[in-house]
This record gives structure tokens, sequence and C-alpha cells, in this order.
């Protein structure tokens, strides 16, 4: 048997995403027609041995009930959400609940980060853990470039036995390009680590009487966990070359957006309601004037109404947002309950990694620029957001529940 965990964070954290997450928690937020994290339950419900999905973060259960039901229903397998008390980070989570993951004695776990996007191959990652037997965790790694390898978790195995040597979270300088992807194997034992690891956290905050600490039950699983156990013939990483990606930002969620919809190609209708250049995920709620144009790589929420001539692309529509005649919409998501006017432009700039280097990840660019002005990246409407007819929206994020009066660009409208 084996089971499934998979880390979502917190409200506190995500920042980067906002508006998007300020009304729907980040691992719900839509990407292809679903929810981010059901993608990582979607893979893990494949393999027949996975027999429990645990979620662990400090979002309410309330957050979360109603997408768990709805989860065990869909895939018939048991999925719970286990709330932390307080944000325990990475590691401390999973050691908070290590009996509910030890339960049932399961041969091994997969643990997988809320906020990736890959095509998971948990089958592959489970066999090449099981082929080294003294593997207390393999790494789903995956190829960087040099200047953007900095930004992860990097690694340095030896060539033969795909042992990790060296493991470095967010270096200063380069170390590899070979960098963690956020999705492992562990086997049971890796708890007698943590707890050592817990161990020497307790003895720190007592004996500083808990100055500059943080709670003592806050343990960060790559610093924490892995970089101990690099070098002792115990983690080990498997390197992928199939497509794979964080979100960070809203920029980000466009990107995944598109690999999503191309990896499973959603069924079309027989008779598409409009013209549509593929790839597209049409919620079969949503009501489509059949002179619109929609496509390549657009997502259409439950409920949107997308009137006469209407012309959508590389955007995410959230549910019941209504575009009105004529309008274009291109690299954009359009907020829950928005309205776009007839004749508006909304649009942004893709922040797409570039596509003249080879293992080329998203730049996750600051908001701001050092001079201070917005960095171009894509338009965001938050929820419930009007815009009038004839008015251009540029590169702009507008916060929720805004009626806009002009037109925008480069800003962000409070």
């Amino acid at each position: 048997m084996l089971k499934a965990v998979i880390l979502i964070g917190g409200p506190q954290k995500g920042t980067r995403f906002r508006p998007l997450s300020l009304d729907t928690p980040k691992p719900l937020f839509p990407i292809a027609g679903l929810p981010l994290i059901q993608h990582h339950i979607a893979a893990c419900a494949k393999l027949q041995e996975c027999k429990e999905i645990l979620i662990i973060g400090s979002y309410t259960t309330t957050q979360l009930a109603q997408f768990v039901n709805d989860m065990q229903k869909e895939y018939h397998v048991i999925i719970r959400y286990l709330q932390e008390f307080t944000p325990l980070g990475t590691g401390g989570g999973l050691y908070h609940f290590r009996d509910q993951v030890r339960a049932g004695n399961p041969s091994a776990f997969f643990l997988l980060n809320g906020d990736v996007c890959a095509d998971f191959p948990l089958k592959e990652l489970w066999t090449f853990h099981e082929e080294r037997p003294s593997a207390l965790v393999t790494i789903m790694g995956t190829e960087a470039t040099r200047q953007q390898s900095v930004y992860y978790g990097c690694m340095v195995r030896e060539a033969s036995t795909k042992a990790v040597t060296h493991y470095v979270e967010k270096p200063n300088t380069y170390v590899s390009t070979l960098i963690n992807c956020g999705v492992y194997v562990c086997s049971l034992q890796v708890f007698q680590t943590m707890a050592e690891a817990f161990q020497r956290k307790q003895d720190g905050f007592y004996s500083a009487n808990g100055q500059n600490s943080p709670h003592p039950g806050y343990m960060s699983w790559e610093q924490d966990v892995l970089a101990p156990l690099a070098g002792t013939n115990k983690l080990y990483a498997m390197q992928v070359t199939s497509w794979w990606s964080q979100v960070k930002t809203a920029g980000s969620a466009i990107y995944a957006n598109r690999h999503y919809l191309e990896l499973h190609r959603p069924q079309q209708p027989a008779t598409p309601p409009c013209h549509i250049l593929p790839d597209v995920f049409l919620h079969p709620t949503a009501t489509v004037d059949s002179t619109a144009v929609i496509g390549p790589n657009v997502s259409i929420g439950a409920g949107v109404t997308i009137k006469a001539g209407v012309r959508i692309k590389e955007s995410i529509v959230l549910s019941n947002a209504t575009i009105h005649e004529h309008a274009l919409v291109m690299y954009s998501v359009v907020g829950q309950d928005a309205s776009v006017g007839e004749w508006s432009r909304v649009e942004g700039t893709p922040s797409d990694p570039d596509p003249n280097k080879p293992f080329a990840k998203m730049d996750n660019q600051p908001l701001f620029n050092s001079d201070g002005r917005l960095n171009p990246s894509i338009t965001i409407l938050g929820a419930g957001v009007v815009v009038p007819a004839e008015t251009i929206l540029l590169n702009s994020i507008v916060l929720p529940h805004k009626h806009l009066t002009r037109s925008f660009k480069h800003e962000i409208i409070l």
C-alpha cells in the first residue's frame, strides 16, 4: 500500500498570487478547468496502490471541506484534510501528522508540493525508489539554466548510483543545474531522521530561551531534512525531462494552463459552440455566442457568458464572469463575477520562459522593477470587477469589486 501527502501551505503564503488568492485559496485556483491540487490528486489516484491522500496546510477546514468531499466521490480514494494549528513550515506539518501518515503501515508515501504543476511520473519515481533499498527519500529533479538554478533547491549526484551527495536550498552561488521539483517518494524511516532534526530544533529553541526562534515545531523539509541526508547514501534523485513548473504568480498560472491543456487535451464537443483554436477548456455550463473566437490556451469556467464577436486567447476566465460584445481578452485572468464591457480590450504581457534557452523555467519577477514601476505581466481582474465599454486595460492588476471609470496602463488599481 502507498499513501500520498500534498503540502498546500496557508493563507499567509501565496502573497505573490494576489489578488487571485483573496477569494479562492490558491490550491483551489482552477487551471485547465480543475483546481490546482486536483491535478495532483488525479495523478495519485491513477496508482492502484495509493489508498489514501492526506492534504496538509493551515487553511481552515471549512475552506476545503466541500472540495475534499467532491474529490472523494470522484476518485473513490480516501482523502483527508489535516489542518495545522499554526504554520509549521514544509517539514513541520508532515512531522506533526506523522501518525496519520504511518497508519496502516504503507510501504512508502509520496510527498508533493501543492504549488507545482507537472506531468507527475509517480509510478516511475516509486520504481526508481524501490530499486535502491538504502533510499529514504527519492527526489524528482529536472534541469534548469545555470542562472535560474539558484532560485531552487540544487543537487549534486553521483553519475552511477544517482545518490545525492550535496543539496543546497536556494544557494547564493551556482551549485548545479539539477533542481528539486518538489515531488518525492519517502520511506517511513524518514520520520526517524525528522525526529533527530526536531530534537535539534527543540534544543536550539530552549537554549536560546525562545529568542529570535520560530515555533519549535517549525521545520523546513529542504533545509532540516534533505540537506543533512545528502552524502549519506539515503537520498537519491531521479531526473525527468517532462514538463514541470511552479505556480508562484498569476503569470505562471497562464503558462501552467497552456501545458495542462496540452497534456490532458480536453474533450471538445462534437459541434463546438463557436470557433475554437485548440487547446481550450470550456465548462459545459458556459454560454458562448457562435460568433466568438476562443483559443488557443483558454480555460472558461462555470456559468461564464461570452457574447457576440468576442475574442479570447491565452487567458483564464473564472466562474460567472461576463464578456460583452466584441471585447478582446488576451494574456489575462478574469475573476469570478467580473464583467468586461463591449469593445473593451483587456491585455497583459506573457511572462513565459525564454524559448531560446533549453531548460529555461518561469522567471517569477518581482511586481515592481528597480525604478518602482510595474514590471510588464499578465492583466488580472479581481472578483466582481466591472470594466466599462470601450476601455483599454493593459498590464494592470485590479483588486476585487472595483468599478473602473476609464482606461489604465501599467497600474495597480486599489
